[in-house]
């Protein structure tokens, strides 16, 4: 992917929206690009639950897309201000305290239906964090209902393998995860 061509087309649409900027950089992931646009009104380009920056993320997929003429979306991660990394964090803790139940219980644990990218994360930190080996992630569900049930690969002897548990989510609960774009 052309480095030039995303700084150039973010820029633009950033401006385009009156949303300022200092600076864009770039660093090629795992499969991805995460793209941090460091800026003073963060909280303008995030919107309400991350909503602004998911779809400025969308607008420049379809903008690079169309620009270099390819048949499928590159994968861009979009973030300011470690805004993204921080939910991201916050996400993979949540996943390592529902690890910790399932080992004491035996029981499978259903996390809060979340975005494909936030299931995508869970996914690749329980797969290669070597202390939750013992563990694997299923995705079930539809739409926005998808959530990511974790369980144990194998039983224990002499144990059964609990019922699955939902999760409960009450007005009152302050998990960590009420204000993830999730």
């Amino acid at each position: 992917m052309d480095a030039a061509l995303v700084r150039e087309t973010l820029g633009s649409l950033l401006t385009h929206l009156n949303l300022p900027f200092d600076a864009i950089e770039l660093a090629d992931g795992e499969g991805f690009t995460r793209i941090d646009i460091r800026s003073p009104s963060a909280s303008r380009i995030i919107g309400w639950h991350g909503e602004t920056l998911n779809s400025i993320q969308h607008l420049l997929k379809a903008i690079i897309r169309t620009k270099e003429q390819s048949e499928k979306s590159p994968f861009l991660v979009l973030d300011i201000d470690g805004y993204r990394r921080d939910q991201e964090e916050k996400v993979c803790k949540a996943a390592e305290r529902k690890a910790d139940f399932v080992r004491r219980t035996g029981n499978r644990v259903a996390l809060p239906p979340m975005s494909p990218y936030f299931r995508r994360i869970v996914h690749l930190h329980i797969a290669n964090t070597p202390e939750l080996q013992d563990l694997t992630t299923a995705s079930t569900g539809e739409g926005e209902y998808r959530q990511i049930v974790l369980q144990l690969k194998e039983k224990r002897a002499g144990q059964e393998q609990g019922e699955e548990l939902s999760p409960v989510i009450s007005e009152n609960e302050d998990n960590g995860l009420e204000n993830l774009d999730i």
